[in-house]
């Protein structure tokens, strides 16, 4: 399974130099793959759906990691067996003026999907103790509080049943480079880029540190973190996909009993 292969066991501690990001486990190759990856897209379209009708649960896929590490591309692919009537996508950018008024999570958990559907987050409210603590944005005192107000916070939505899972999409420095530089050479993907890319880039150590910290604190019993490598994308596609197949099949999804009896039914 992949849950175990890339979980975060709580309580451990965890140094990302020792994980290989361009690991993609026991397939050879990408057409190796192509037939897990298919599969489990058509699994899903199955599992989303007895998600809706069975209407007992939620499903929150947390997205996290690096610039370029394909958080976009991850939700793109998932799309593929994902219908837009029972799911949807939240983008955690800056928060606003009226969101910053409001304690952190306050943002967040107005995008916490309704019983019955999916909700994926691209960013999350990982960041207040990512960029919040790079950049400084508030007092060490007031970011260290939040890693028990997060476990807390996710605590209560899985005792609310929603299922909470947590992909850290790990690319290696050298993978970000080539794919910033893959953007400033090709015209139709230079939108993507931005200046402030290479800043962020020049905060790499700071930010792996924000990230060990927060997979080591936050990864609980109830809802540990994955560390996905991400290196090639067909891989992070596949993982991601299998770990939300897996998380929907654990829920003992059920479809209803029909409220009539179907051998009475005779459509003329």
């Amino acid at each position: 399974m992949v849950a175990e292969r890339w979980r975060v066991a709580p309580g451990s501690r965890v140094d990302l130099s020792t994980l290989e990001p361009a690991d993609t486990g026991d397939f050879g190759g990408k057409d190796a793959a192509e037939p897990a990856l298919d599969a489990d897209l058509r699994r899903l379209r199955d599992l989303q759906e007895k998600l809706y009708v069975d209407g007992r649960h939620a499903v929150l896929l947390v997205l996290q990691g690096m610039d370029t590490s394909g958080k976009d591309g991850a939700i793109k692919h998932l799309s593929g067996g994902l219908s837009l009537i029972g799911a949807e996508a939240a983008n955690f950018k800056a928060p606003s003026a009226p969101e910053l008024r409001h304690d952190f999570l306050w943002r967040i958990h107005q995008r916490v999907p309704e019983r019955g559907r999916v909700g994926i987050f691209n960013r999350s409210h990982y960041e207040d103790v990512l960029i919040v603590r790079v950049h400084e944005l508030v007092p060490a005192a007031v970011w260290r509080r939040r890693y028990e107000q997060i476990n807390a916070f996710e605590r209560m939505l899985i005792e609310n049943d929603v299922a909470v899972l947590k992909c850290f999409l790990y690319i290696s420095n050298e993978e970000q480079k080539e794919r910033l530089q893959a953007r400033i050479d090709n015209p139709e993907k230079r939108w993507k880029f931005n200046p402030d890319d290479l800043k962020e880039r020049a905060l790499w150590p700071q930010y792996v540190a924000a990230y060990e910290d927060a997979l080591s604190r936050c990864s609980t019993e109830h809802a540990p973190w994955y560390v996905i490598p991400a290196d090639k994308k067909w891989f992070r596609n596949y993982a991601v996909t299998r770990l939300l197949v897996e998380t929907l099949e654990s829920l003992d999804l059920r479809l209803p009993e029909a409220a009539f009896d179907p051998a009475g039914v005779r459509i003329e």
